[in-house]
Parts: structure tokens; sequence; C-alpha cells
């Protein structure tokens, strides 16, 4: 057992690990339910030590210290997905973000994030001396391998799982550091009645032997929890949820009718409960891989019948879609929506479906549609309108591809609150497209 020799000769506490650290270091520390927070926390006590230190990152649950305006000088951060603790970075001008598809974050992580450090959370030692990325595989082998430094924070919580490029051996780290920590929890988001209608426009479009790209957050689990007297469905998704863990244990997913990779779940992280990422550990029926794999329209249109659905903060009359950032406020980012938009369309009968409820209350009780004719200043288009296929509301969900102009804008019309309908009629008119 050499390795655990060397596992004993680089191992040390998490204070003496970020003292490799330097000024001037672009480092990152990992994305969603896989990051370093030990070595986050412990690097940050150094703060007074060290100068423009850049902190990569994405999709950050916690908000790091980082994140604060007291970090300013010592500490800067880059992510190329926002998340709670983004908001709080760009608040405080602390925090840039980067816009790409998630297919394309090799990108990412060679020409904008560039990083020469990497602290990166794995699980324990497997009998051969290899660790595990855990729940957020996707491209940490790729990243690790652009490093001068390698960092790894061995951590018992940490899931076990299968794939590919997602374990890493004892020999490949330069510091190894042990600091157990629980994993980001999120919980299933409760489902309302009127998402429960948007979703049951939806689940008849699925059909037996489907293989399902969902995402997360309400709309998602009530289409997931929607579909239990489905028979054979596949899951083919960049993100594994709670929902689709049920789908598996149910039996409802068996994976048996998928035409890329049958009999595997295939998927890049999961994030989710801790129920979750106790059943992705060691579970041989779910294969990691990463987004540039498995985000690939080209590998996602090899699963016949594949069927897409994502969510959007708005959309217009043309049928432009709105999922990241509206009126200047960047709330997430393109992700991997584009990606499966154009890979499921590419399937063979295969479906992308856009879906949003049709309004949104705000604090005083009054509501602003969510179809409109015209987006904010400062709001970025995620998807084309000569991408979008299915759009749905609770009001329905029509085919726009098939449809003119002007019979999309009235059948974006038909999607929206009835209360909204003649002004949107009307602006619809006033802009020319009716």
């Amino acid at each position: 057992m050499e390795w655990k020799k060397l596992y004993d000769e680089k191992l040390c506490s998490v204070d003496e690990a970020v003292k490799a650290v330097k000024s001037g270091d672009r480092i990152y520390v990992g994305t969603a339910s896989g990051v370093a927070y030990k070595l986050c926390d412990a690097l940050y006590e150094r703060k007074d030590e060290l100068e423009d230190v850049l902190i990569c990152h994405g999709l950050m649950p916690r908000v790091l210290p980082f994140f604060q305006v007291e970090a300013k000088g010592h500490f800067s951060t880059l992510s190329y997905f926002a998340g709670p603790g983004e908001h709080v970075g760009q608040r405080n001008k602390q925090t840039q973000w980067t816009s790409l598809h998630l297919s394309q974050i090799c990108n990412w992580c060679r020409d904008i994030a560039k990083p020469n450090v990497v602290f990166l959370e794995v699980s324990e030692p497997d009998e051969n001396g290899c660790m595990s990325y855990g729940a957020y595989t996707t491209f940490h082998d790729y990243v690790r391998e652009l490093a001068d430094l390698v960092v790894l924070q061995v951590n018992k919580n940490v899931p076990y799982v299968y794939g590919e490029n997602n374990l890493i051996h004892v020999s490949q780290a330069d510091i190894i550091t042990e600091a157990d920590d629980d994993l980001f929890n999120l919980p299933n988001a409760p489902f309302d009645e009127t998402t429960q209608t948007l979703a049951d426009h939806i689940i008849p479009l699925i059909p037996d032997g489907a293989t399902l790209q969902l995402g997360i957050g309400a709309l998602s689990n009530a289409i997931g929890y929607g579909l239990k007297n489905h028979t054979d469905l596949g899951i083919h998704t960049e993100m594994m949820t709670d929902s689709m863990m049920d789908l598996m244990k149910s039996g409802v997913v068996t994976n048996r009718k998928k035409t890329f990779m049958p009999g595997k779940t295939v998927t890049s992280f999961a994030l989710g409960t801790t129920a979750l990422y106790e059943f992705v550990d060691h579970n041989e029926d779910i294969y990691f891989a990463p987004f540039k794999k498995v985000n690939d329209p080209y590998v996602i249109a090899q699963n016949d019948n594949l069927i897409s659905v994502n969510t959007a903060m708005s959309i217009d009359l043309y049928g432009q879609v709105v999922a990241d950032c509206l009126g200047g406020k960047q709330q997430s980012a393109t992700g991997g929506q584009v990606d499966y938009v154009r890979g499921a369309q590419m399937s063979k009968g295969g479906k992308s479906i856009i879906a949003l409820t049709s309004s949104l209350k705000k604090k005083d009780g009054t509501k602003n549609s969510r179809i409109v004719s015209s987006f904010p200043a400062g709001t970025a288009v995620t998807t084309l309108r000569s991408d979008v296929q299915y759009v749905a509301t609770e009001y329905g969900c029509v085919n726009l591809q098939t449809l003119t102009i002007q019979d999309r804008a009235r059948a974006m019309i038909s999607l929206a609150e009835p209360d909204f309908r003649d002004e949107l009629a009307e602006q619809a008119k006033q802009i020319g497209i009716l």
C-alpha cells in the first residue's frame, strides 16, 4: 500500500495547506455541491498577508468571506454561474462573471479563469488510493490538469461516484488535508396549484420510454412526481435531483429504452438533499461525466425521444427567452439551457420545452406579466427565438416553431394571464407584429 505512505507524506492541517498560496494567485475553489469551504475559510484568515488573489468558482450556495467589502484589495472573485454567494459579491463589486454554455466550460477554465492553484473537495480514498470528486465531477479533473498546485480537502461526507474523469489518485495531489463538512443541502421546492397545472400541460408530451432532462425547482418537482404512472423512462441530464432519485427508486426510470448508454442514468452533478448524496454514493446505475460530454448537443441527440424541460423568467412575443439576467440583474447563468434546447430538437422524437408561470406576484399584491412585448433595459436573452420550440404556462402549451411571427405573438398572448392579454395585443400592434 505505497499510496498510504504517500498520502501521509502529503497530509497536513487546513491552516498549513493554505500557506502555499501567494499574492497574485488564481485559485479555483469549487461549485455548488463540491466546494472546499474549509480551505476557503482558512485562506481568508490570511487576508492581511495577501493581495490580488482571484477566487474562481460557480453557483456558490454559501456567502464566502471573499464576497464581502472587507476582502477588497486582498481577494476578488470570478464566476461562470451566479448563485446566492455571487449575488452578494456582485452587490459589493467583488465578483465578475462571464456567460457561456456549460458544454464550453473547458474554455472558461483554460482561457478565462486560468487557475494556477486548485482547491478540490474529494471523498476518502478507495483501496487503490483514488478519491472521487463527488457530487460535482463536471470538469474538476480538467481544472486539476491546468493547475500548478493541487490541494485536496478530503471529506468523509463526499459521495464516491462512478463514471469518467471523476477520480484523482493520491500521487496527483501536491497537498492533502482532512476536513469533514456537511454538503450543501437543497430542500425540495414545494409546488402550488398553478405550478401543478403548468406541469399537467407538459406531462402528456412525455411518452413512455422517453429520456428526460429536467432542471431544479418547483416545476421540475411537479413534473417529476407527476410521472409516477409512466414506464421505462431514462435520464440524461446535467443535474441529478431528488425527483429523479425518486423516479429511479420507484422503478419509473429504468433507462432500458435509452439509445445512448442504455441502463445508465447519465449526469454531470447532483444537487439536492442529503438523501440524494447518499443515493449517488457507490451507485453503479448512475454515470457521472463532464459537461463537455453530457451537455454536448450532439451527444444529447443520441438519445431518442429526449424531452428537455427548462424554466424561464420571461418570454417576449417573438419567443425570445430570458432565463438568467433580467433588467441588468444577473440571477443565474446561460448554463445548459441552450445545449439541451438544441440537443433535444436534434433527437429523434425529441422535444424542447420552456416553461414558466404566466405572471409574478409582487410584494404589494399586484402582478407583473412574464409574457411581455419587450424586455427591460439591460436584459440579456438566454435562448434565441429561432431555437425555441414548445412554450408552456398554466394556460396551455404551444409549439412556436411551426408558426409565423404573427401567429407566434397570438400564441404567446394566449399563454399570458387573461388580465394582460388585451394590453399585450395592443403593444403587439404598436410595434408592428400584429
